[in-house]
C-alpha cells in the first residue's frame, strides 16, 4: 500500500504537531545512525524542540564536539560551501519554481502558435494576429524548416551511393615488331613472295611449252619431275603457290 502525500505545511493543531515532532525526530536519528554506519563518515545531529529543555543529540556530546571542531578546521569558504538556512532555502524553493514556470509558458505559447499555423494552412487565423503573434509565427516555422533541412541531410547520409559504372577496358594494342627484327620480318616476306612468283611463272611457261617435258623427263628417273629449285625448305611455298 503507497503513503499518503504529505502536504509540507505547518500543522496548526498542538497535540497533532507535537506527535509528528516524536515521530519524525525518531525516524531522523534513525536515517543518521544508518548512514554513519553504511558510509563510514563523521556525522553527529543536534536538535533543539520547545518540547524538551535539552537539545537531543546524536550519538553523544564527546562525538558531536569531535566532529564540530572537524568542522571548523575547514576554509571557511568550504564551511558555507553547501550551508543553508531558512531563507536560503525558500529562495532556492523560489528560483526553482519560477524556472518551472517559464519553461511551462514558453511550451504553452508554442503550442498556441502552431494551432494558429495549422489554420493558417486553412486559410484562417491571420485576421486577427498582432505584431508579436507574428513575429512568433515566423520564428516557429523557421525552426519546421530547420528541422526538415536537417532530417533530410540525414536521409541522404544514411542513403547507401548508387553502385559506380562498370569500367570497359579496352583490349591491348596488337604488338607490332620494331627495330631489326622488324626489317628482318619484312625480308623474309618478300623473299617468299618472290620465290612463289618465280614457281608460278616456272610452271605457266612448263605448261605452255611441250618440248620443254621431255627434256625434263631426261634429266629424271622415269616418269618423276625434276624440280628447279632442289631447297628442301622451298617446297611448301612452292606447293601453295601451285594451288593459288
Amino acid at each position: 500500500m503507497t503513503r499518503k502525500k504529505v502536504e509540507l505545511a505547518f500543522i496548526t493543531n498542538d497535540s497533532a504537531r507535537k506527535a509528528t515532532f516524536k515521530k519524525r525526530k525518531k525516524g531522523l536519528m534513525k536515517k543518521v545512525s544508518e548512514l554513519s554506519i553504511l558510509c563510514g563518515i563523521d556525522i553527529c545531529a543536534i536538535i533543539y524542540s520547545p518540547y524538551e529543555s535539552q537539545p537531543e543529540v546524536w550519538p553523544d556530546n564527546r562525538g558531536v564536539h569531535r566532529v564540530l571542531a572537524q568542522f571548523k578546521r575547514m576554509p571557511e569558504m568550504e564551511q558555507s560551501k553547501k550551508m543553508v538556512n531558512q531563507e536560503s532555502f525558500i529562495r532556492q524553493r523560489i528560483t526553482k519554481a519560477s524556472e518551472q514556470l517559464k519553461k511551462q509558458h514558453t511550451e504553452n505559447r508554442e503550442k498556441e502558435i502552431t494551432r494558429i499555423m495549422y489554420q493558417c494552412l486553412t486559410g484562417e487565423g491571420l485576421q486577427n494576429l498582432m505584431m508579436p503573434d507574428l513575429n512568433d509565427l515566423g520564428w516557429l516555422l523557421d525552426q519546421n524548416l530547420k528541422e526538415i533541412n536537417k532530417r533530410i541531410d540525414e536521409l541522404k547520409k544514411t542513403t547507401a551511393p548508387p553502385p559506380p559504372p562498370q569500367q570497359v577496358v579496352a583490349p591491348p594494342p596488337p604488338h607490332v615488331p620494331t627495330g631489326n627484327l622488324y626489317m628482318q620480318e619484312q625480308k623474309s616476306m618478300v623473299d617468299l613472295t618472290m620465290d612463289a612468283m618465280e614457281r608460278l611463272q616456272w610452271f605457266t611457261d612448263w605448261t605452255n611449252n611441250p618440248s620443254d617435258h621431255q627434256q625434263m623427263n631426261s634429266f629424271g628417273h622415269g616418269d618423276e619431275m625434276m624440280l628447279p629449285f632442289c631447297e628442301n625448305n622451298h617446297n611448301a611455298m612452292w606447293s601453295n603457290a601451285f594451288f593459288l
